[in-house]
């Protein structure tokens, strides 16, 4: 007999326990702590770190409700990163994906999976306005940016046979650090990155860009790619896209477009991302703002052909040994993984059973929400807003009251770290132009505007305590 075959009354009892355990983290999700409010040696205590010779079957399932107590839930008052709020849709699909057990690396490999995941791909290259793209799901925006990048050198200094030679890649001083992770895996080298001032809206100055290029042009080097942010982490703002591309078109450098945070906002707000569709590769994550379960990104190419170059290398046992272009076709030639989860079911349902206009109206909500948050710190003398709002990332700060010890700072850090430990919202920070500042971002689905107004309630709360040297 099978060892890890289960019985049929075995796998409804798993599978019976899990789906209440999920019912009923859903019910309560909105009355637990943005944040779970344990230590890190507590964090240890809560699991069994045994590891038993003789299985204890059923009652294994008795140790998961202190993993779920222990998470950081996907509370509708939790504001920090850029991280969506796992639609229960999805994440049932996903359930399935895992008992399906697909490797969506080839057609051959599953049919279904693979024909799903180029249709879903399909949709959100046609929602975004980028119509015709390609492209593969990935496991987040900096996997996607990474081979986006590797397109960009294969395209215009290939190395996969000789080797990297030196190439400028171009992005704004707001870029995200999977930017230059990638210029560094790549071996292009982080001194190969240059990085761009901004403008007070924090969109990369096209003026200095296109004289760095020329500098190096001149200097004999080449250019590799111009990289674009279509929102960038700390401030939400998008560079001039349409003046990216044609620059890259001008010097003969590939155009990736860095969409992870933003791009999917072109669903409720076309309008601000006019120059989505010049990009050479587009990076997005519906794990962000289609509020999928981890993990989603996808990585949309203009050019198969430059997916191939950049990837493909089979070995004499993958070969495929048909011709018809539907079956012969691999995700391994046009991507870096060879085995590849099923991430498209998830989407393809959610999709599916909401329709894309109940997803536009939640991006427009957390968008609203964003302006809310702005609104609402406008109008408090303590609070300052610290930069333009042009997404859902609000970056702003309680102003230290006159003859206050603590430099303005360090009062926010402790305003920060306080906030946290209360467990109401949860926040994250951000430096603009080097003062730290406190920042809230919208993407998530179940966020009302009384959640909204707690922020402001939280931190007007803790910074009064904290001035007046009083203790919550």
């Amino acid at each position: 007999m099978n060892p890890l075959i289960l019985s049929d009354e075995q796998y409804k009892t798993v599978f019976g326990r899990i789906m209440r355990l999920s019912l009923d983290y859903l019910a309560s999700v909105g009355e637990r702590p943005s944040f779970p409010q344990v230590t890190g040696s507590e964090t240890r205590a809560l699991l069994s770190n045994q590891l038993p010779e003789i299985g204890i079957g059923a009652s294994a399932l008795d140790e998961l409700p202190p993993v779920i107590d222990g998470g950081r839930p996907s509370s509708p008052r939790f504001f920090g990163y850029v991280f969506g709020s796992g639609e229960p849709v999805a994440a049932a699909a996903d359930l399935l994906a895992s008992v399906l057990n697909q490797n969506v690396t080839a057609w051959r490999s599953s049919p279904s999976a693979v024909t799903m995941e180029q249709i879903v791909v399909g949709w959100l290259a046609q929602a975004i306005g980028c119509d015709g793209f390609s492209g593969s799901l990935t496991g987040g925006g900096s996997a996607a940016n990474l081979m986006g990048l590797a397109m960009a050198r294969e395209a215009r200094l290939p190395a996969n046979q000789s080797g990297a030679r030196p190439g400028i890649v171009y992005a704004s001083e707001q870029v995200h650090m999977s930017i230059p992770k990638a210029v560094a895996l790549l071996g292009i080298g982080r001194d190969y990155l240059r990085y761009i001032p901004c403008d007070d809206d924090f969109r990369v100055r096209t003026d200095i860009l296109r004289a760095e290029i020329e500098r190096d042009v001149e200097a004999g080097t080449t250019p590799i790619a111009i990289v674009g942010s279509a929102g960038t982490v700390a401030t939400g703002s998008i560079d001039p896209l349409s003046e990216l591309a044609e620059l890259a078109r001008e010097f003969g450098a590939w155009f990736h477009i860095d969409g992870a945070y933003g791009a999917l906002a072109a669903i409720a707000e076309p309008a601000s991302f006019a120059g989505l569709n010049q990009a050479d590769s587009l990076s997005l994550d519906p794990h962000k703002w289609l509020y999928q379960p981890l993990d989603c990104g996808c990585l949309l190419y203009r050019s198969p052909a430059d997916a191939r170059r950049a990837f493909s290398h089979t070995g004499d046992y993958a070969k495929s040994l048909v011709e018809d272009p539907i079956e012969s076709f691999a995700y391994f030639e046009e991507s870096i993984e060879l085995s590849r989860r099923f991430r498209a079911l998830k989407l393809w349902l959610s999709l599916r059973y909401h329709g894309l206009e109940k997803f536009r109206e939640a991006i427009r909500n957390d968008l609203r929400h964003a302006q809310l948050l702005a609104h609402l710190v406008a109008a408090e003398s303590e609070l300052e807003l610290m930069a333009p709002v042009k997404l859902s990332a609000v970056c702003f700060r309680f102003l230290r009251p006159e003859g206050h010890g603590v430099e303005a700072d360090g009062l926010n850090q402790k305003i920060l770290q306080r906030v946290l430990r209360r467990g109401k919202v949860y926040l994250s920070n951000a430096s603009i132009q080097g003062k730290f500042s406190l920042r809230a971002c919208f993407v998530n689905h179940r966020t009302t505007p009384d959640d909204v107004e707690q922020v402001i309630a939280e931190v007007l709360a803790v910074g009064r305590e904290l001035a007046t040297g009083a203790e919550s």
